[in-house]
């Protein structure tokens, strides 16, 4: 048995300016606000981006993405179910407490625990022991090729803090479970939570006890929540924070004219889509009807069909996307080319499929977006209703913060729903075959509150759990793919580009995965 490391190809972009390295404050403001602090309580990436400056996994990605030793400085396969960690000696959490095996040990256990949001992060994992202070097993449900992927995003908690402050088991953003460990950290990490102000500031500073040796400068990051888009951009214009994410892309060309500033834009691994109810007896949005449209692949392929792409990516994203038949990007394993096709838009052919499954006079639907967590969610959405009422389907629109959104989500209150998935942390497209395509059973489909379910779907899921060849894995997430496709599970809509705009004297690295790692920056 081996274990799989997944490398990302892909591009990174690095603002290099010249200037001394003295201690500094990073000014960070991005256009929502972290969900929590409880590293289990959800499933943002974003929200996982902000705590990895806090928390850490056993094995972390290098400034290139590939793996390399965290909390952990080696592993082994002993038997096909039990691999082995040697961990990092002498590392201590930021209340000075020392890092050992029964961490990890506990860490594992809360974030699998039933209540957990992000437990389908370590489906395969049934728990973990501990050998000695320094060793520790993780235990396999089954052989799992992707392992090092999936704990590349567990962050390890400390077992004593924890118990201490009654928060050994896990908050949960979607039920809205709140423990002491939602609003408080203790991790670590190269940065220590100095202060925590929600919707306001958070302030993080540098962990002078890191076990690693830093390569940064930065004294302290602080990070301001800014929701709208011109706000932001003032804020950087005028001086008073040294990054954005994201910059608008309406901006995109005052910002390369700006004096002292730069905007960076690469291809990135999320895509944008929408996620539907298939499952419901009828739609939130028509209740007492008895009726749900959705549930027939007609109707779902008339509203796909009725999407102008083209209009939206050259009007709404400035030019700047790719525009997406397939819930996964080209970079990621299990991507063909073949089912990376829409539907022609076609208005008429559109409205001929909503008569010959019997709405010929349309229906109405609720259409739920967040506002402050996507490139342009909102004004994606409003475009789209638009181009639905040209078919005859009345959209009941509802824009929100996505800390109101995605709970809502989870909790199947929605008819059609806006999601980007970027495969994380795996990078791999089992990400979205196990969250959002295998039936919400046990472990599985933590990202599907559609009702979708396939029985070929999860057959191919739980083969694909286990395979280690690496052929044939693929070939079956490939036929998942086909299968969504298929069944138009999701719309997929396009794959949204980074977007980020920086000051003079910033040297930062844009992630494919749109994570931001300030220990590997420099403000000059």
């Amino acid at each position: 048995m081996t274990l799989r490391t997944l490398m990302m190809t892909g591009t990174f972009s690095v603002m290099l300016v010249a200037g001394s390295a003295s201690a500094e404050t990073l000014r960070w403001a991005n256009a929502g606000d972290v969900l929590t602090l409880d590293p289990y309580a959800h499933t943002e990436s974003f929200t996982s981006s902000f705590l990895h400056h806090i928390y850490e996994p056993l094995v972390r990605r290098d400034a290139e993405l590939k793996f390399e030793p965290a909390l952990a400085v080696s592993w082994e396969v002993i038997e096909p179910t039990r691999v082995r960690f040697a961990l990092r000696d002498g590392v201590t959490f930021h209340d000075g407490a020392p890092f050992t095996a029964e961490d990890v040990v506990v860490s594992i256990a809360r974030l699998i625990h039933p209540d957990a949001r992000a437990k389908g992060n370590l489906a395969s994992v049934s728990g973990a022991e501990a050998v000695d202070d320094l060793t520790v097993d993780i235990l396999l449900k089954a052989p799992d090729p992707l392992i090092l992927n999936k704990l590349s995003g567990v962050f390890i908690m400390d077992a004593e803090w924890l118990a201490a402050n009654d928060a050994t088991l896990p908050g949960n953003t979607t039920t809205g479970v709140v423990t002491y460990a939602s609003d408080n950290a203790n991790g670590t990490g190269p940065f220590i939570l100095e202060s925590r102000q929600p919707d306001a500031k958070s302030v993080l500073a540098a962990n002078p006890a890191w076990w690693d040796t830093p390569t940064h400068n930065i004294s302290s990051i602080e990070f301001t929540p800014i929701n709208s888009d011109a706000t932001r951009v003032s804020a950087l214009l005028s001086g008073e924070v040294d990054v954005i994410t994201p910059a608008p892309l309406q901006d995109t060309d005052r910002l390369e004219v700006a004096e002292g500033v730069t905007p960076l834009q690469n291809p990135s691994l999320r895509t944008i889509m929408f996620g539907i109810n298939v499952g419901g007896d009828e739609l939130h949005a028509m209740p007492g009807s008895g009726v749900n449209p959705l549930k027939d692949v007609r109707v779902r392929e008339a509203l796909w069909r009725a999407i102008d792409m083209e209009a939206i990516k050259a009007k709404v994203m400035r030019g700047n996307a790719r525009i997406s038949g397939s819930m996964i990007a080209p970079q990621i394993g299990g991507y063909e080319a073949a089912t990376d096709t829409k539907p022609e838009f076609d208005v008429d052919a559109a409205k001929a499929l909503l008569a010959e499954a019997g709405f010929a006079d349309g229906f109405t639907t609720g259409l739920d977006c967040p506002n402050d967590r996507y490139i342009n969610d909102e004004e994606i959405c409003l475009a789209i209703a638009s181009m639905w009422a040209g078919i005859g389907v009345e959209v009941d629109l509802t824009t929100q913060t996505k800390a109101n959104h995605f709970p809502k989500v989870d909790r199947a209150e929605t008819d059609i729903y806006m999601i980007g998935w970027a495969t994380l942390p795996a990078m791999d497209g089992f990400s979205p075959l196990s969250a959002m395509l295998a039936t919400r059973k046990d472990d599985w489909g933590g990202n599907n509150p559609n009702g979708y379910s396939s029985e070929r779907m999860d057959e191919i899921a739980v083969m694909a759990a286990s395979e280690m060849d690496e052929e044939k894995r693929v070939a079956l997430i490939a036929e998942s793919m086909k299968i969504a496709r298929e069944d138009i599970a999701y719309i997929p809509l396009h794959q949204q580009p980074l977007s980020w705009a920086t000051r003079d004297g910033i040297e930062v690295i844009q992630f494919p995965d749109n994570y931001f790692r300030a220990w590997h920056y420099t403000v000059n």
